[in-house]
């Protein structure tokens, strides 16, 4: 049977302020990105997340990015590979440190935003993404959006990666994903998701806003938790892929 990881970003929340429906999505899931504080979260928020994750049996990732609380770690920041390298250790480290105090591993890192964006073109922001992992801990697994530079980068580093797609994300023809600031962006139509996502996980192929069909790997599909319809993407994704016959399960 095939089977697919069903993964969100979580712990997004920090101080006074709630971000995304995490208790409520969580049960849903099979992997979690956990904001390490950097673009979101905070450490109480950190250690809330990690103990909800060993709850629910979802395996629990990294999900480090710039240091932007304001742009929420979406805006391209013009930092050197080396920089990246060690905002990724910095991040990492933080967050197995509450996965050591909680008795439960670190799996993947997944890198957050504009960092993720920018890694999955740049050959080295890619390469200082895998070395920051490798130095810390070379049994993590990368995720990274399918086809991108970041999965060249492990696979010439040593690296173990997962390809990831995105239920609720517009492509673009060369398989990254359409800005944010641009229409198509977002798949906000339940049915389209659901759609999308069984022909990635079937067929490796998506169709992008320009109408052509780019092909991809499916290891892991990812929905955002802070999205008004998460809950319900996630819900009914699971279900849908459970009924075409591929398995959920965690990478």
């Amino acid at each position: 049977m095939p089977s697919i990881d069903l993964n969100c970003d979580l712990g997004e929340s920090f101080g006074a302020y709630t971000i995304g429906m995490d208790s409520a999505v969580i049960p849903y899931i099979t992997s979690a990105n956990v904001a390490c504080g950097y673009h979101a979260g905070d450490p109480l928020v950190m250690q809330k997340t990690v103990a909800a994750c060993k709850k629910n049996d979802v395996h629990i990732g990294a999900h480090p990015g710039y240091p932007d609380l304001m742009g929420f770690g979406r805006r391209n920041i013009a930092a050197t590979p080396a920089e990246v390298k060690a905002y990724i250790q910095y991040q990492v480290g933080a967050l197995s440190a509450f996965c050591t105090a909680a008795g439960v591993p670190l799996c993947h890192v997944k890198p957050h935003g504009a960092m993720y964006n920018m890694a999955a073109k740049d050959e080295a922001l890619a390469r200082a993404v895998c070395e920051g992992i490798l130095e810390v801990n070379p049994k993590l697994t990368l995720l990274a959006l399918s086809g991108s530079a970041m999965v060249r980068a492990a696979h010439e580093t040593g690296l173990p990666v997962k390809n990831e797609v995105f239920a609720d994300r517009g492509y673009q023809a060369d398989g990254t994903l359409v800005p944010r600031s641009r229409p198509g962006a977002m798949i906000t139509d339940e049915d389209e998701a659901i759609a999308r996502v069984i022909r990635m996980a079937k067929e490796g192929v998506v169709r992008s806003v320009d109408g052509v069909d780019v092909p991809l790997t499916a290891d892991s599909v990812c929905v955002h938790g802070d999205g008004e319809k998460a809950l319900a993407f996630v819900q009914r994704i699971r279900a849908a892929l459970t009924d075409a016959g591929i398995e959920v399960k965690a990478l």
